[in-house]
């Protein structure tokens, strides 16, 4: 088997046939499979699924929860139970927009046996599917990444993804407990063992929704759950990337500060920068004189504000 497909799915019964539909009218010379992992649904997305899979039972399995897991496992046994060399990731509320996409992207890793990730760019959509103006992936982004690439965030969506089975053989149970963040931690794992190629080309859509698990979060939620996603990658991966993770955690907060200031959210600059500091940001890391300065200019803009009694 080539390729294995996992679907991840909870409560997108007004988005699944979409998803499906865009993985089954892909056009590729090589078999794949179709694996939905389904998580407890109470909006009638397992019945959906059950009869996308009595349709095509020779393409499609089903994993399903007896509860809701409400964790990463959710993905992991998606994998486990792949049998393709590579392995795709799509939510079930996006969707695929190229019918190449998959055959695209599997010539790219049988080329280069060095690489361990293959991405494509994604369209921001709204609820309805209609196109934002926004890309997920800044179009700056180099062609080949390595791990050091990601200690800053995530950069690619998880519709756009293609993973070298072998790389990872099994999903460590650390990662369950990184939900719902659900891909950064997996793209850290498969970086490990190769190069990240990036074709830089809209093949999927990201959904945005107020039923997403992490875009429906406020900022401060997202600046908190990114500053412990930091914090438990410390604990669990390799010692010899502790360095280079630490100082993207601390760049990502310095770079965040500096964000918050341009847009004028004085509050989401002030907990950047705090979580900046307490990441070790300051003179001993070299990041003294930043600091200083994103200090500096908050304090002015604070003076500044209406009411402000100087």
């Amino acid at each position: 088997m080539k390729a294995s497909i996992v679907i991840v799915t909870y409560n997108h019964a007004n988005f699944i046939d979409k998803a499906l539909k865009s993985v089954l009218d892909q056009k590729a010379d090589f078999p794949f499979e179709v694996i939905i992992s389904e998580d407890a649904s109470t909006d009638g997305t397992r019945d959906i699924v059950r009869g996308w899979q009595e349709r095509y039972p020779q393409t499609i399995r089903l994993l399903l929860s007896e509860k809701n897991v409400r964790s990463n496992r959710v993905i992991a046994r998606g994998f486990e139970a792949a049998k393709g060399d590579y392995v795709a990731l799509l939510d079930g509320d996006d969707f695929w927009t190229s019918p190449d996409k998959l055959a695209r992207q599997v010539a790219v890793l049988d080329a280069d046996p060095s690489l361990s990730l293959c991405f494509t760019n994604a369209q921001v959509v709204d609820a309805a599917g209609k196109p934002t103006a926004q890309l997920w992936t800044p179009a700056t982004t180099p062609a080949r990444l390595t791990l050091p690439d990601l200690w800053l965030g995530n950069p690619f969506p998880t519709c756009g993804s293609l993973f070298r089975r072998s790389c990872v053989p099994t999903i460590p149970a650390w990662y369950d407990g990184f939900f719902p963040v659900t891909d950064w931690p997996l793209y850290i794992l498969f970086a490990e063992h190769g190069d990240i190629a990036f074709l830089n080309e809209p093949m999927g859509a990201y959904r945005l929704h107020p039923g997403g698990l992490y875009s429906s979060q406020a900022d401060d939620q997202k600046l908190a759950a990114m500053d412990g996603l930091y914090c438990k990658l410390e604990q669990c991966l390799d010692p010899r990337h502790l360095d280079g993770l630490r100082n993207g955690h601390r760049r990502y907060f310095l770079d965040w500060a500096r964000e918050h200031l341009r847009l004028g959210n004085s509050s989401l600059a002030r907990m950047s920068l705090e979580r900046a500091r307490g990441s070790g940001a300051g003179w001993s890391s070299g990041d003294g004189i930043e600091v200083a300065v994103l200090s500096a200019r908050m304090l002015l803009r604070s003076a500044m504000r209406p009411g402000v009694r100087h």
